[in-house]
C-alpha cells in the first residue's frame, strides 16, 4: 500500500517493508541507528482513537469535521505552493566562508618551501615564521595516516598538514619516503596558469594577432553575419616557427586520407551556397577548390584535430560539483569524455586564477575539453586563441545551454540562441583560431513551447561545429518536466553528420538504451552521474548495480583522497574538499538503492519517500537534512571547526 501510495504522489515505489514517516525516520537516526526508540512517542492515546473512531466530531469554532478538513487542505496546499516556490533556485544569499577563514594563525610559506634567503616580505609578512609557536596553536590531527605521503611518498604541505604525524620527524622536519616516491600532483595535472602568462593578462599585454585579423573582417563588413572560413581574415594563419603552436600542428600532421578530398569539396560547396556575397562565379570554382588543396597539404588548415565523438560516455560540464577530483571517479567508473566545469571568458583573460582553475586536466582524462561562456564575439574569438596557444585540451565547448539569469541577461548562454548573428560571428571567429575541435552545447530553445534548436542546427553545420549536444529542454522549464527525446532525435536527423549527443533524465541503462534508439551518437550524462557516478559502470556493464551502503561510503573516501591531492591537505584544502563533498552528498541523498525498489529502475524525476534503509549508514546517506551530510564528512575528513557553516548552493525544491 506504502509503494501505490508513494507512486501516486509522485515518489518511486519502494517495497513496503523499508518505507516509514519523516518522524520515525529522524528518529532513527537521532538514536543511532536503534529502531526501538521513539516508538512509543508514535503510539496515539485512547482520547485520539475515539476521536478518530467517531469521525464526527465539531470543532469548538462549530463547523462540521468533512467542512474544516476541506478548509484545512485549501490552506496546507497554499502553504505548500508558496514554500515550494520559495525553494526554487539557488540559495543566492547563502554565508559563503572562505577556507583559509577556518586557519587564523597560518604558517609562511617560505619555511614550508625553503628558500633560503627567507620570506620576500620580511617583517611586513601577516604569517607566522616561529614554528614552535604555530605547532603550539595548530589543531589537532584529523588522522594517523596522510594519503598524500602514502601515495607520493612525500607530502608537500609539510607540519601543516591536517595528517603531519605520519611524516614528521624530529625538530618538525618533513619526512620523504625514497623507496615509494612518485610524481606529485603538479606533474600528474596540466593547463596551470603561470605567473608570467598572468602577469600580462593583467596588463593586457598579450597580443591576440589571428583574432584582431577576424574581428577586423567583421569590421569591414565581410564577417557580419556570414563569415565564412574561406573568407579573407577567417583562414588559420601559420604559426610563427619556433612558437608552441608551430610545434603543436607539426605533431598534429598526418598523412591524407582517400576522403580528404571529398571533406574539402563538400566543405567549399556549404560555404559557397552560404555566401551571401559571392566574390567568384562558376568557372573559378576548380581553381579556388585545388588552391584550397594546396594550402590543406602545406598548413593542415582545414582538417583539425580529429576527435571520435560518436558513441561515448560524455560527463557534462558541472558547475561546482564537476571538479576534477569527481571527474577523476567517474572516469574510473567509465566516462569517455570529461569537461571542465563552465569558465567565463572574461575572467580568462583577466588571468584570474579562480577561472583557470575550472580547466586543470588530470593525466587520466584522456579525452577532455573546457566549456566556455561568452556573449561577444571579440572576448570569445580572443580567449580561444589564449588558450589554444597555452593549454592542453581535446576540444573547446560553447555554452549556448546555460539558464541562469545572470548569465542569460547578458546575452550568454541560452542567449546566443536568439542572437544567430553574434552567435555564427562567435563559432567562426573561434574555429578561425583553434586547432581543436569547436563543439556546441544548447536547449531546445528559451520558451518551453516555442522550440530554436531545429533551426539552428543546420546553420551550426554550415558555421563548422564538430560536435552538438541538446539538452531536451528549455530554459523556461529548467529541470523541471521530462527531456523531450523525440525532439532529440528530430534534430538528430538534421545534425548529421555532424555527431549530436542527447541529454536529459539518464539515471540508469535502461534509459541510456532507449536514449540510442533515437538515433543520437552519443549520450551526456549531467544529474545522474551526480546522484550515482557508478551510472557509467551499470550502462557499459548493461546491469543494474545494488551497491551497498559500504561500497558506497568507499567511493565517498576515494573522493576525499583525490580533494586532499588536488586542494591540499593542510586546513584550508582540508575544508575546501568538505565543501565540495558536501555540495556533492546535496545529490547523492537522491539515490534510493536498488535492492529496495518495488519497480526497477528509478526514475530521475521521482522523489524519493522516506525509508530505512537495509543498515544505519544506508540511512544515514538518504537524508536530505545538512547536519546528516556533516556526520558523513566527519566520518572521511574528521571534526568540522567550531565556526564552521554550510548551505547547499542549489535548493532542490523537490526535496525540502
Amino acid at each position: 500500500m506504502a509503494a501505490a501510495r508513494g507512486a501516486a504522489a509522485g515518489e518511486a515505489a519502494l517495497k513496503t517493508q523499508y518505507v516509514t514517516t519523516k518522524e520515525k525516520f529522524h528518529a532513527f537516526l537521532a538514536a543511532g541507528g536503534n529502531a526501538e526508540e521513539g516508538e512509543e512517542e508514535d503510539a496515539a492515546t485512547p482520547e485520539e482513537c475515539a476521536d478518530a473512531a467517531n469521525g464526527g466530531a465539531e470543532e469548538a469554532s462549530g463547523e462540521p469535521e468533512l467542512k474544516r478538513r476541506k478548509l484545512d487542505d485549501d490552506a496546507q496546499a497554499e502553504d505548500t505552493q508558496q514554500d515550494k516556490k520559495g525553494m526554487k533556485g539557488q540559495n543566492k544569499s547563502r554565508p559563503h566562508m572562505k577556507p583559509h577563514s577556518y586557519d587564523d594563525r597560518r604558517l609562511c610559506p617560505s619555511l614550508l618551501q625553503g628558500r633560503e634567503n627567507g620570506c620576500f616580505f620580511g617583517e611586513k609578512c601577516k604569517f607566522i615564521h616561529d614554528v614552535t609557536d604555530y605547532m603550539s596553536t595548530k589543531p589537532a590531527d584529523l588522522g594517523e595516516q596522510c594519503y598524500l605521503y602514502d601515495t607520493f611518498g612525500r607530502c608537500a604541505y609539510g607540519i601543516t598538514c591536517r595528517f603531519a604525524g605520519a611524516h614528521t620527524g624530529p625538530d618538525f622536519k618533513n619526512l620523504v619516503n625514497k623507496e615509494s616516491e612518485t610524481p606529485t600532483t603538479s606533474e600528474t595535472v596540466r593547463n596551470y596558469l603561470h605567473k608570467d602568462l598572468q602577469r600580462r593578462l593583467r596588463k593586457r599585454q598579450v597580443t591576440f594577432t589571428r583574432s584582431e585579423t577576424y574581428l577586423r573582417s567583421i569590421r569591414t563588413g565581410n564577417g557580419a553575419g556570414g563569415q565564412s572560413r574561406n573568407r579573407p581574415g577567417s583562414e588559420r594563419a601559420a604559426p610563427e616557427p619556433g612558437s608552441e603552436r608551430a610545434a603543436k600542428v607539426e605533431g598534429q600532421k598526418q598523412e591524407p586520407t582517400g576522403d580528404v578530398g571529398v571533406e574539402v569539396q563538400h566543405h567549399y560547396t556549404t560555404c559557397a551556397t552560404d555566401n551571401k556575397h559571392k566574390l567568384l562565379n562558376m568557372e573559378n570554382h576548380s581553381m579556388l577548390f585545388q588552391s584550397k588543396l594546396v594550402s590543406f597539404f602545406s598548413l593542415n588548415v582545414f582538417l583539425d584535430t580529429q576527435v571520435d565523438f560518436r558513441d561515448k560516455l560524455y560527463l557534462a560540464p558541472l558547475t561546482t560539483c564537476g571538479n576534477l577530483p569527481f571527474r577523476r571517479l567517474c572516469k574510473r567508473f567509465g566516462a569517455d569524455i570529461t569537461c571542465g566545469e563552465m569558465a567565463m571568458c572574461t575572467n580568462l583573460l583577466q588571468g584570474q586564477a579562480s577561472e583557470w582553475a575550472l580547466l586543470k586536466r588530470h593525466h587520466t582524462e584522456d579525452l577532455f575539453g573546457v566549456q566556455l561562456e561568452g556573449c561577444f564575439p571579440d572576448t570569445m574569438t580572443r580567449c580561444a586563441e589564449l588558450l589554444s596557444e597555452n593549454i592542453d585540451v581535446d576540444f573547446v565547448d560553447i555554452n549556448s545551454g546555460c539558464p541562469i539569469d545572470l548569465v542569460y541577461r547578458k546575452g550568454g548562454g541560452c542567449g546566443l540562441m536568439t542572437r544567430t548573428n553574434k552567435f555564427e560571428q562567435i563559432i567562426r571567429g573561434m574555429n578561425s583560431v583553434l586547432d581543436v575541435p569547436l563543439t556546441v552545447k544548447i536547449r531546445t530553445g528559451v520558451q518551453q513551447n516555442c522550440n530554436l534548436a531545429h533551426k539552428l542546427i543546420p546553420e551550426m553545420k554550415k558555421w563548422g561545429v564538430s560536435l552538438i549536444t541538446l539538452h531536451g529542454r528549455s530554459r523556461e522549464q529548467r529541470y523541471t518536466k521530462m527531456a523531450d527525446w523525440d525532439y532529440i532525435s528530430t534534430c538528430s536527423r538534421l545534425a548529421s553528420p555532424v555527431p549530436l549527443f542527447g541529454n536529459g533524465d539518464i539515471l540508469s541503462y535502461e534509459d541510456a538504451m532507449k536514449a540510442r534508439e533515437t538515433g543520437v551518437s552519443g549520450i551526456m550524462v549531467a544529474r545522474g552521474a551526480l546522484i550515482k557516478p557508478w551510472l557509467f559502470t551499470e550502462i557499459k556493464e548493461g546491469r543494474h548495480w545494488d551497491i551497498s551502503s559500504g561500497e558506497r561510503l568507499d567511493v565517498l573516501r576515494d573522493f576525499t583522497h583525490y580533494g586532499l591531492e588536488h586542494w591540499g591537505s593542510d586546513t584550508q584544502g582540508v575544508e575546501k574538499t568538505r565543501n565540495f563533498l558536501l555540495e556533492w552528498l546535496s545529490f547523492t541523498c537522491r539515490y534510493i538503492p536498488v535492492g529496495l525498489l518495488e519497480r526497477v529502475p528509478q526514475k530521475i524525476n521521482e522523489r524519493p519517500p522516506y525509508y530505512l534503509g537495509r543498515d544505519y549508514l544506508e540511512t544515514l546517506m538518504a537524508s536530505q537534512h545538512v547536519d546528516d551530510w556533516i556526520k558523513i564528512s566527519e566520518m572521511l575528513l574528521g571534526s568540522v571547526p567550531k565556526n564552521f557553516n554550510f548551505l547547499p548552493k542549489h535548493k532542490a525544491s523537490a526535496y525540502k
